[in-house]
């Protein structure tokens, strides 16, 4: 009797001191999700990370004067639309394509790299962004401050280009996170619109100011304005503290309204959604790529559209600038 006692006080006890082991390693699948913003110093810890993919949507001269080590040039261009509506979006076979040259397949950790010179700046970020995701990634993140937080901080500038393995990415747009100018316009029509954000300066919003693509001044019908510049440091051109910007969506009442976000080509609408979706935890946020741009050229109502007077001497005004 005493043998089988002290063999089963002696396991007890060995279960107790034992340290705990995995029952299996970790993977990109099992590791934890990244965050929205990553930064310089926690970016420059994982450049040798196997599925990273740093994509640089700068120009071509920017690129080629010096990038974060081991980043593919995607200009940003090649994520938008014509001059002309500069907002629209590329067909699923160009960014199939683009991304598969880019050598990014389902399970890249993909992270977004722009010159961090301006909050509009950002929104090219952010759009891009949006894009990805938009096809089905999921690990994803922005270099916040962009490359001068880069630089800020003392990392090394790369100019050499690296050679990418091509992969077969095909690309298709999540339908729960666009929508078109029929679906607003229906939205409208039906008295079912969810909230519909200008992310727009102010005086685009009130009719003051147009781009030249546009051809009506003024928002969509029932819009409610809110300045992508709102979620920005005063000092800098980065984002404020995601706490202080958690707590400007929910005065604002859109930490859980579903929210359509839009501005005039769908670049600082990205912002927004950014901001809305992947900070403040809104899962319900359609982006409207087109914008007001396309809107505008339409036979749909607009609030905010000054008299024919009006727009005559807004015009003048613009052509004199």
């Amino acid at each position: 009797m005493i043998k089988p006692i002290l063999i089963s006080l002696a396991f007890a006890f060995s279960t107790v001191i034992a340290p705990s082991v995995s029952a299996e390693p970790s993977t990109p699948e099992t590791a934890a999700k990244p965050t929205a913003l990553i930064s310089a110093a926690d970016l420059a810890t994982q450049l040798d990370q196997s599925n990273l993919r740093i994509l640089d949507i700068r120009t071509d001269k920017e690129y080629a004067a010096g990038h974060v080590p081991g980043a593919v040039h995607t200009p940003y261009g090649a994520y938008r639309g014509p001059a002309d509506n500069a907002g629209a979006l590329r067909s699923e076979d160009e960014l199939s394509a683009l991304f598969s040259k880019a050598g990014i397949s389902k399970d890249s950790y993909v992270v977004v790299t722009y010159a961090g010179a301006n909050p509009t700046d950002f929104g090219a970020a952010a759009r891009v962004y949006w894009t990805l995701k938009a096809g089905g990634l999921t690990q994803l993140s922005i270099l916040d401050g962009g490359l001068q937080a880069w630089e800020a901080e003392g990392n090394p500038l790369s100019k050499d280009t690296p050679a990418v393995s091509p992969t077969e990415f095909s690309y298709q747009y999540r339908k729960d996170m666009v929508v078109s100018t029929q679906e607003v316009a229906d939205y409208i029509k039906n008295g079912q619109a969810p909230v519909l954000l200008d992310a727009r300066p102010s005086e685009f919003f009130k009719g003051e100011k147009r781009v030249d693509a546009a051809a009506r001044y003024g928002t969509l019908p029932g819009a409610r304005e809110l300045d992508f510049n709102s979620f920005f440091r005063s000092d800098k051109p980065v984002l404020k503290d995601t706490g202080e910007i958690i707590k400007i969506v929910q005065e604002q009442g859109l930490d859980n309204k579903p929210t359509v976000s839009f501005c005039n080509t769908g670049h600082w609408a990205a912002t927004n959604w950014f901001v809305l979706s992947e900070l403040a935890g809104n899962p319900d946020v359609k982006l409207y790529p087109e914008s007001v741009v396309e809107w505008s050229r339409s036979n749909l109502p607009m609030d905010n559209q000054p008299s024919r007077f009006e727009v005559l001497k807004l015009d003048a005004k613009r052509a004199l600038n």
